[in-house]
Order: structure tokens, then sequence, then C-alpha cells
């Protein structure tokens, strides 16, 4: 149970306790313990070694003057393999040198002794505090680059057809299990709202979701974005840092797009999933992990093992529970509902007039065959808030036979898609990032249309 006067994140903490006297650990034991969801105590230096090998902690908490090596050099040592808790230092002496020789070697707080039970829980407070600022920020910046759909739609899939309902239905059923799972389906289906429904529905739903999307981080960067680094470990390393997997500690890492990871990282992942531990860069030490991996893709990745882009046995590592997110074309009236939300929360969100979606235009939506998907229905929505009105060919007569129907569907796709190209002057990555589709499909149907 959560601490009220030290706040939530104590109760989810792991602590490690090292000092040579018993009645000191003893003490620590009493307050801590109680309080944090796991304890481990050591007796020296390299017992502590031994239990940071073998386990993950958020804290350790230690003494300076213990026999054979005192908490300084014990601390220095372990940063150069690879030390990611935060460290106070336990000392009697509150000389300035031994402050800054602790702080070099990674500490970031100290109790002077002897000191009260309320001294030690806030000096904790304050570390669990620092952390969760440094990976809430660190994750936020990774929400950004990442779909804004999931925000507008609350992490829910909306819709009654049946494709949609089966989704729900096969999430809600491997949702509590520790089994991967990998989202397949065109971009802009959805995946990472799935992903979100996955999380939220498991027993990790009060940890973090860490979004990432493996095209959108330079491959000369990805392994220490996702690994983490050691200070020094290469050029431009001026201090250590956690990776992704260390940042979704306890939660859920979606890696989104993954058929795009290199090829020289896909057999560390594949060792990550394995043996659920990290090796940061320039690291001599694997760190333990525990996360539920989620990915997705919108390629074939059955064909990118045919090709030799993806690995084998990381494919069939992954491939355990598949479930597939339709493409909106398939998906019946679930675009009129989509439609309707991203309306009323679009216009809430850019403090415009709702823009009436008549007979006309309904008809015209079930038509259209949203080669973009959601994403190009969200992105129609606010263009049409920021014109006060829907493009010609959203608003046709809804009084069309079927047969009709079935004929202009093609002509409407390709009369949306040139309108958009005339509005960005024929800027085909512009009218592509609007349509939420790629360039190359754009190219594609240009290349039909002789245009």
């Amino acid at each position: 149970m959560a601490d009220p006067e030290f706040g939530p994140w104590l109760a989810q903490a792991s602590i490690l306790v090292v000092d040579d006297e018993p009645g000191m650990r003893n003490f620590l034991s009493r307050t801590l313990g109680p309080r944090c969801k796991r304890l481990e105590e050591a007796a020296n230096a390299d017992e502590a070694s031994r239990l940071l090998d073998e386990q993950h902690f958020d804290i350790v908490i230690l003494d300076n003057i213990m026999p054979g090596k005192n908490g300084v050099d014990w601390l220095t040592e372990q940063l150069a393999l690879g030390f990611f808790a935060d460290a106070i230092l336990m000392t009697a002496y509150a000389d300035l040198e031994t402050a800054i020789q602790a702080l070099r070697a990674g500490a970031v707080d100290f109790l002077l002794k002897p000191f009260r039970s309320n001294q030690l829980l806030n000096a904790v407070a304050r570390c669990l505090d620092r952390v969760r600022l440094q990976r809430e920020n660190l994750v936020l910046r990774h929400e950004l680059r990442s779909s804004s759909n999931h925000i507008l739609l609350r992490d829910k899939l909306v819709g009654d057809s049946d494709a949609i309902r089966q989704v729900r239905e096969t999430i809600s059923r491997v949702a509590r299990l520790p089994t991967p799972v990998l989202f397949t389906g065109q971009s802009g289906t959805g995946k990472e709202v799935a992903s979100r429904s996955l999380h939220l529905l498991s027993d990790r739903a009060d940890k973090p979701f860490v979004p990432v999307n493996c095209s959108a981080i330079p491959p000369e960067i990805i392994e220490s974005e996702l690994f983490g680094h050691l200070k020094g470990a290469f050029t431009g390393a001026d201090r250590a840092r956690e990776g992704l997997f260390m940042h979704a500690q306890g939660g859920t890492l979606f890696l989104d797009e993954i058929g795009e990871l290199p090829l020289s990282l896909q057999s560390k992942l594949l060792r990550v999933l394995e043996d659920l531990r990290v090796r940061p860069v320039g690291s001599e030490r694997e760190i333990p992990v525990d996360l539920r991996f989620v990915f997705a893709t919108n390629a074939d990745l059955r064909e990118s093992v045919r090709k030799g882009l993806f690995r084998s046995d990381l494919f069939f590592r992954i491939n355990v529970m598949q479930i597939h997110l339709p493409p909106l074309k398939d998906r019946g009236n679930d675009v009129l509902d989509l439609a309707a939300l991203y309306m009323r929360k679009l216009s809430q969100q850019l403090g415009m007039s709702p823009v009436p979606i008549d007979d006309a235009v309904r008809a015209s939506l079930l038509r259209y065959d949203w080669p973009g998907n959601i994403r190009e229905l969200r992105n129609l929505i606010e263009r049409t808030l920021i014109l006060g009105q829907f493009p010609d060919e959203f608003r046709e007569d809804a009084h069309v036979d079927a047969s009709e129907a079935s004929d202009s569907l093609a002509e409407v796709e390709r009369r949306h898609i040139l309108s958009v190209l005339r509005e960005v002057h024929d800027n085909r990555e512009e009218a592509a990032r609007r349509l939420g589709i790629s360039r190359k499909t754009i190219d594609r149907k240009c290349a039909s249309w002789n245009i």
C-alpha cells in the first residue's frame, strides 16, 4: 500500500541496503521494508555487487565506512561496470572532500549519522521523484513523436463492426498474460491505440507505457536510445543514461515499426526477449528488466525474413500472438462513429464550431476507400474544421444507387488526392503527410493516373 506521506512511488520501489552493522541494517529494514515493494540487505561490498548482478534496484543506500572497501570506492567501481540506481551515502563525517568524491562516484544524496526515520524517508522520496521526472520527460519526448490518435481516442478502439469487435475480444483475452503481442495492419489503422488498450487491460496498467517508433530513431543512436549507455561509451556520451528498456521497467514497451529495426540490433533484441536482461553500451554488466513487449508493423515480416531483412528467429519469437488491425474501408459504419468523435474532439481542441456531417457527407465517407485509414480520416476532419466545410468530393449527392457508389469509389479517391495536391502546390511529401499515407502511395497513384 502507498505511504500517504511519501507518495505512491515508494510502494513500487526496490531498495538495496549496504552496511556492515546489523543494527543499522535492522533500522533501515524496519523503516523501509513495510513501505517499499522489495528490500534486500548486504553486509559488505562484495555481497552488494552480487545482488546488483542478479536484480535491478531503484535505490542503493550504503555506508561509506565498511571493512574491505568503502562506499565511495565501491560506487566508483560500479559506475564503470554500469550502475543505474540512485545511491544515498550514509556517513558520520560531512567533510567536503568526501562529498565531492561521492558525487563524482554517482551518489545523489547524503545522510549524516545519526539520522531519524523521516530524514531517511525524505531522502528516498527525493530520489524517486527525481528518477520519475527524468523518465517521464524522456517518455514524453517519444510520445510527441508518435501518433496523436491515441489521445483523442482515449486508448479505446472505437466502432461496432464485427472486425473491430473481434480485435477487442482478442486483446481482452491476452491482456493479462505475459505473452508478447504483434499488431499488424496498414499504416494508420490504430495499432498504437490497440497497444495502449492492451496495456490498460493488463496488470501493468499503473506502470509506464513507453512507445518507440523504430523508424523514427536514426540507426546510429537507436542502440543507445533502447539500451542506454555509460559515460564515455562513445564520442559525446558525457554522462551515463538509462535506455528506454529501463524506463519501461515494470510496464509495457511498445516497439512500433519493428520491421525497421536494423539487423545489427535484432540479435540484441532477441537476447533481451529471451533473458530479460539488457547491456547498456559500454557496460560490462547486464541489468535485469521486467517488461511486457508489444510490437507493431505495417510490413510483411515473412517477406522481410525471406529477403534477409529480418531475422527468422526474432520473427518467430515475437509472432506468438498476432492481432491484425483491419483497414478502415473494411469496418463499415465505424468510419461514421470515428468521424463524429474526431469532429467533436478536434473542434474542442481547436476552439472551432463543429462542421455538420449531413447525409451527403456520410454517404461519401462510407464510399471512400481510405488509403490512409484512420489517420487520413482524422486529417480530413481537422482540415474540414479549418476550412469550415468538407471538401467538394465529400459533399456529393447522397442519392446514388449501389452500382454508382461502387463505380465512383476510385474516382472519389482520385479527386480527393488531387485536391490535396493542389492545396500544397504539388508538394507530394506534404500531401502524403496531410493524407496520412506514404509518399510512395501518392507516387504510385499519380503514375497510374498518368500525372
